[in-house]
């Protein structure tokens, strides 16, 4: 039996370093095939996931031999770290391999709803001539808002100010002290980000006290033509509530990377139909060929050395 199981895809050079080392079991569509996956982990002593495999206690109940999760990433909410802490289960997160990424996606998205201009393909393949509807504005100027100021909110507000935007912060988790506001203003409450920024982007863990954090009512506050960049987790924002701000012109364009459900169904998507000024994609912000490299390689070390260590 092996010893690693991997449910979810992983770069493959990382994945034959560890099986140059201990017996391992790697299917990307393991996630998807359950009975399959609850054998595996009979006897594994460590299991590597993305964010659709949920590490909850029936699961763990089923790997007595279980010690380490390793996360290809660094959302855990798919991950019960109460549970794991009472099996004596580490968990090891990819924390800063894809802030770059994340940051990168955050900009390019903006860029594009700003410039009002990213669809027109089809209409001028057509032969029509858009050229008053797809006037858009330039972001230097403009004022980049971050809901949570962790390091890939950091990131995130280096690059926007190399364009020239200015980039405020609420996040009443970072002291006041820290030194990171001597670089990004600080909010002082939600509301007052919403009303100052022109681009707002989420980078919030999705917990209690998060979920539906961006709801009607905090969307309502928000500067005219504001633009939404959700890259977090889609529990932080009400769905419902940012198609009816998008359609009732309170913002001026979303780009959305999560969803409350994942993957998001057909049904769950046409809630989205119709609205132009919206770019949606399957939760691939984290996820460039590069980033890929450097999460799975600093997991698969990770999970190595802990293996190595409790031999």
């Amino acid at each position: 039996m092996a010893d690693i199981v991997i449910s979810e895809f992983m770069d493959q050079t990382a994945v034959d370093d560890l099986s140059s080392r201990f017996q391992v079991l790697y299917a990307a569509d393991l996630v998807d095939r359950p009975g399959d996956l609850n054998e595996a982990l009979q006897d594994a002593r460590a299991l590597i996931v993305r964010n659709r495999t949920q590490v909850n206690p029936e699961m763990l109940a089923r790997a007595p031999a279980l010690q380490a999760v390793g996360r290809l990433g660094v959302g855990l909410d798919n991950i019960d770290l109460v549970a794991c802490s009472a099996q004596g289960v580490t968990v090891y997160p990819a924390t800063g391999a894809n802030d770059i990424a994340v940051a990168e996606y955050v900009i390019a998205t903006v860029m594009l709803l700003a410039r009002n201009a990213y669809g027109a393909s089809q209409e001028v393949i057509s032969g029509k001539w858009p050229r008053q509807s797809c006037i858009g504005r330039e972001i230097r100027g403009q004022v980049l808002g971050l809901v949570g100021c962790g390091e890939i909110a950091r990131e995130t507000a280096r690059l926007a100010q190399a364009l020239g935007m200015t980039a405020i912060a609420y996040d009443p988790y970072v002291d006041v002290g820290d030194s990171v506001w001597e670089k990004i203003e600080r909010s002082e409450s939600l509301q007052e980000l919403f009303a100052a920024a022109d681009v707002i982007s989420l980078h919030v863990p999705l917990n209690d006290s998060t979920r539906s954090l961006i709801g009607a009512e905090a969307l309502s506050g928000a500067k005219p033509g504001a633009l939404l960049v959700n890259t977090s987790r889609g529990g932080v924002v009400d769905e419902a509530a940012l198609v009816a701000a998008l359609k009732g012109g309170l913002l001026g364009g979303a780009a959305i990377d999560v969803f409350a459900s994942e993957p998001l169904g057909e049904a769950s998507g046409q809630q989205f139909a119709g609205i132009p000024n919206l770019i949606l994609t399957p939760h691939i912000a984290g996820v460039t060929e590069q980033s890929n490299v450097r999460v799975s390689s600093m997991i698969a070390d990770t999970v190595a050395q802990h293996l190595s260590v409790a031999s």
